[in-house]
């Protein structure tokens, strides 16, 4: 009886001891990944200035943001030809934010 009863108590503590060590590693991973990913997440440390944000070019597939209209889009990313690009607008003054359309930017575009 004495017996069993020490390898039961040796049993507890060496289960307590894995889990402990587990749940150790577990906090470990989870904060190698979230420094990796802060990490990864900061690309460069120049800091952003307007005309680095006027020069880039509109995407392919656009989304129509609160306020805009064809003509400021149209004038943002370089595209005069929106409407006739776009079949599902029937008509230029019934656009609406979430409309999706297509862009593509000319090649001497004005800023």
């Amino acid at each position: 009886m004495v017996s069993s009863s020490f390898s039961s108590k040796t049993m507890k503590k060496s289960t307590s001891l894995v889990d402990a060590a587990s749940w150790y590693c577990a906090v470990a991973l989870l904060a190698l990944i979230l420094i990796s990913s802060i990490r990864a997440s900061s690309v460069s440390d120049e800091p952003v200035r307007g005309s680095h944000l006027l020069n880039r070019p509109c995407d392919e597939i656009y989304v129509v943001g609160e306020g805009e209209t064809l003509h400021t889009i149209s004038d943002k990313c370089g595209d005069p030809f929106i409407v006739e690009r776009n079949p599902h607008i029937h008509d230029p003054d019934d656009v609406f934010p979430g409309l999706v359309i297509k862009i593509i930017p000319s090649t001497g575009r004005k800023l």
